[in-house]
């Protein structure tokens, strides 16, 4: 690893790869933050990093998690975008709640690989690897939604900007409540 920087909180940007789950001597929940050229670890748990990076482009981590599945119709370990105008979308490896739970950003995976024991190596595009006790499969299946996400979010973003009006979810009603004067 390289040198570790100790920090409260560290500001999510498109040069992270991974927020990374770890507890301290002590046992409480910390973070490893892997960028493109550093490595950070923070007092916080990987989703409050998450989430703190989502209030900073105007939403939380619940409201993107609400979005994604108004998008995509996925309902759980739902890939979120924290930001799509810089391409920084996030999934978990576990459910958010779980303080097993790391975030590793799709735009920066290269390619995974089966490891024994239920165990995926994350090759990065820079090179970087990480291993967690996360299954192959599962790993895949992350990967695999978040591009479907991804694809349809930038779809949304595109055919807006072309001026067409995008399709509302079939899974949603949107049904706006009158106002009383």
């Amino acid at each position: 690893m390289e040198k570790q920087i100790f920090t409260a909180y560290h500001e999510i940007s498109p040069l992270t790869m991974a927020v990374i789950a770890s507890r301290d001597e002590g046992g409480r929940p910390i973070s490893y933050i892997l960028e493109e050229t550093a490595e950070y670890v923070s007092t916080k748990p990987p989703s409050k990093l998450i989430d703190a990076a989502c209030m900073f482009f105007g939403s939380s981590l619940k409201g993107r998690q609400e979005g994604t599945k108004n998008i995509s119709g996925l309902t759980h370990k739902v890939p979120i975008s924290i930001d799509p105008a810089s391409g920084m979308y996030f999934f978990p490896t576990y459910s958010p709640m779980s303080p097993k739970c790391s975030w590793i950003a799709h735009s920066h995976v290269d390619r995974v690989q089966e490891l024994p024991e239920g165990r995926t190596e994350i090759i990065f595009r820079n090179g970087k690897t990480i291993v967690l006790d996360v299954s192959y499969g599962s790993m895949l299946n992350q990967i695999r939604r978040t591009a479907q996400f991804r694809f349809l979010l930038d779809n949304r973003m595109r055919n807006i900007k072309k001026g067409f009006v995008a399709e509302r979810s079939p899974s949603k009603n949107y049904e706006l409540d009158e106002v009383e004067s």
